[in-house]
C-alpha cells in the first residue's frame, strides 16, 4: 500500500509564429493564439522569446531601446485579464525597461487568476554575429526560481540560457516540474548548408539532456520564419527554425513543431517526475561537497 498523493496530467501550450512588425498586431495575434490553446485544453501557455515585434537584436540600434515596458505593465496587464477569462497560466515574453538606461530580456509569470506572480531575467546574454543581445540586455539579477502555479511548479529561463547546464539545474532544485524556455534560435542563411542540422541537433540534444539530468518536462518555445538584419545591417537575416517541442523526464520527445506557424497543446503526466526520480536518482547522488570549484570561470 502506498501513501503517495496523486500527480496531475497538465497540458502546455506552445505559441510558435512569425514576427509582427507592430506591437498591437503582434500582442492581437498571440491572443488569438493564445484562446486556441486554452480552447485545446491547454492549462499552462509560454509564448516565444520577445514575441511582441521583431528579433531587434540583429542590429545595434538606441531606437530599439524605444519597444521596451515596464514589467508588470502594459502588456501583462492585458494577459492577466486574458488569464484570469480563460484560467489559464501564461508565460510571457517582454523586453523591459527597470529604469533609465537599464533593460532587461524578462518572461512574466501570471497564474490562472490573473495574479501576477513574478519575472525571472534573462541571466546569460549572448552576443554572436547578428546576436547582439550584450548591446540592450542586463544580464538577469533575480536568479533561477520557480512559481507554484494552479497547474505546476514551473521554472522559466530564456533561449540563451537553454545551453547551461547550471541554469536547468538550479531551477529544478529550486521545485520546478516543467522547465520553459522562450526563445530565438535560427540559422544565418549562408551557413545554414554546412552547419544547420548539427546546429539544429545540439539545441535539442542539451535540452532533453536537463529533461534526463533533472527529472522534469522541458518545453522549448521558438519563434519561425526568416527576419531581415534590415539593409543598414548587410546581413542576409536569420531563418529561425520553429521546431519547438516538448520533452518528458526521460528526454523522450512528446510532441514537436515543424518550420511553420504552429499552436502545440502536450500533455504531460507529472506523476513521471517522482518515478523518473526515484529510478534515475541523480539528485540523491550528487556530490555536493565536490562542487565549490563550479564558481570558478576556470581551472587553470
Amino acid at each position: 500500500m502506498t501513501n503517495s498523493i496523486p500527480r496531475p496530467v497538465v497540458s502546455l501550450g506552445l505559441i510558435q509564429e512569425r514576427t509582427q512588425s507592430d506591437p498591437a498586431v503582434a500582442l492581437t495575434r498571440t491572443i488569438e493564439r493564445i484562446r486556441q490553446a486554452a480552447a485545446e485544453g491547454a492549462q499552462i501557455i509560454c509564448t516565444q522569446e520577445l514575441f511582441l515585434g521583431p528579433y531587434f537584436c540583429q542590429t545595434e540600434d538606441h531606437a530599439n531601446f524605444a519597444r521596451a515596458e515596464s514589467v508588470p505593465g502594459p502588456t501583462t496587464e492585458r494577459l492577466a485579464g486574458l488569464a484570469r477569462e480563460l484560467e489559464v497560466v501564461i508565460v510571457a515574453s517582454v523586453f523591459e525597461k527597470r529604469a533609465e538606461g537599464l533593460y532587461h530580456n524578462t518572461a512574466a509569470v501570471i497564474d490562472a487568476d490573473g495574479t501576477y506572480l513574478g519575472k525571472y531575467r534573462k541571466m546569460h546574454i549572448p552576443d554572436d554575429p547578428q546576436f547582439y543581445e550584450k548591446f540592450y540586455f542586463t544580464p538577469g539579477d533575480l536568479g533561477f526560481r520557480t512559481w507554484s502555479t494552479r497547474f505546476g511548479r514551473i521554472g522559466v529561463l530564456i533561449c540563451w540560457d537553454q545551453w547551461y547546464p547550471e541554469a536547468a539545474r538550479l531551477t529544478a532544485m529550486s521545485g520546478a516540474d516543467i522547465l520553459l524556455y522562450p526563445t530565438a534560435i535560427g540559422w544565418l542563411p549562408p551557413e545554414k548548408a554546412e552547419f544547420g542540422e548539427r546546429q539544429h541537433a545540439a539545441w535539442e540534444t542539451i535540452q532533453k539532456s536537463h529533461a534526463v539530468a533533472n527529472g522534469v518536462f522541458v518545453a522549448a518555445v521558438n519563434r519561425v520564419g526568416l527576419e531581415s538584419a534590415g539593409p543598414e545591417a548587410g546581413g542576409p537575416g536569420i531563418e529561425f527554425w520553429g521546431r519547438s517541442f516538448v520533452a518528458d523526464p526521460n528526454g523522450q520527445v512528446l510532441a514537436s513543431a515543424d518550420e511553420s506557424e504552429a499552436v502545440l497543446v502536450v500533455p504531460c503526466d507529472l506523476s513521471l517526475v517522482d518515478q523518473v526520480r526515484t529510478h534515475w536518482p541523480f539528485l540523491r547522488d550528487r556530490r555536493i561537497d565536490a562542487y565549490g570549484d563550479l564558481t570558478q570561470r576556470y581551472l587553470d
